[in-house]
């Protein structure tokens, strides 16, 4: 014959079963329909954003150190054909000039190309950053008992619990490695080949100022050569 279970043995299950629900979860979960989340704090807060930050700083750095070696060389090839002016006719020195002025613009072309990929390479590792956040942002949607994860900057006033920053950030360190990819070098030249994923700082100088128009030697008859 069955026996059903006495007060004090079903008690003590019960309690067996709530206090190994609490040692699994270790932390009270404030529940809420509504969810709160910071996403620029999530990515400049957590590492892998942090990685993805360094990686892009560092590619912008190698490039304006590139960015001034090639001004500095602009410089001293308008400096010496500017000296070689005084010594050549207009009809010698005005092709000289213009492909100096076709080099300069060729390269700034080049330098601006390389700012727009790395704009739109930043924008891409941010998207990616996010998919690889989405999963354990749904986990805590679904831990929480919510319905939705609204932006905390568009949000006039809420409470601290609906916040999931900070939970979200600790999930992040812990579960997603950020894996730097190779991309191109940013010493590659500025004239050829494919641009590196760089931005290109404004240079001024050389690299944005054409070559001026030949003017005729001194004592040169009206319309010799």
């Amino acid at each position: 014959m069955r026996r059903s279970l006495t007060a004090p043995v079903l008690a003590a299950m019960l309690g067996l079963a709530a206090s190994g629900a609490s040692a699994q979860e270790g932390r009270t979960v404030f529940v809420s329909p509504i969810l709160t989340l910071d996403q620029d704090r999530l990515f400049e807060d957590s590492k892998a954003g942090q990685a993805v930050d360094e990686q892009l700083e560092a590619a912008t750095a190698a490039l304006a150190a590139e960015n001034r070696r090639i001004e500095a060389e602009l410089v001293a090839e308008e400096r010496a054909l500017t000296e070689r002016r005084a010594t050549l006719p207009p009809d010698q020195f005005r092709p000289l000039a213009e492909a100096f002025d076709h080099k300069v613009e060729t390269i700034r072309a080049t330098q601006d190309r390389k700012a727009r990929e790395l704009g739109q390479q930043r924008e891409e590792k941010r998207q990616d950053f996010f998919r690889k956040a989405l999963p354990l942002l749904a986990g805590i949607v679904r831990e929480r008992g919510a319905v939705a994860v609204l932006a905390r900057d568009a949000v006039v006033l809420s409470a601290g619990q609906v916040d999931i920053t900070d939970e979200a950030i600790k999930l992040l360190d812990e579960r997603v490695v950020f894996t730097p990819d190779d991309g191109p070098s940013p010493d590659a030249p500025a004239t050829g080949g494919e641009p590196s994923s760089v931005p290109a700082p404004e240079t001024g100088g050389a690299l944005l100022r054409p070559m001026p128009a030949p003017a005729p030697p001194r004592g040169a008859t009206e319309g010799g050569d």
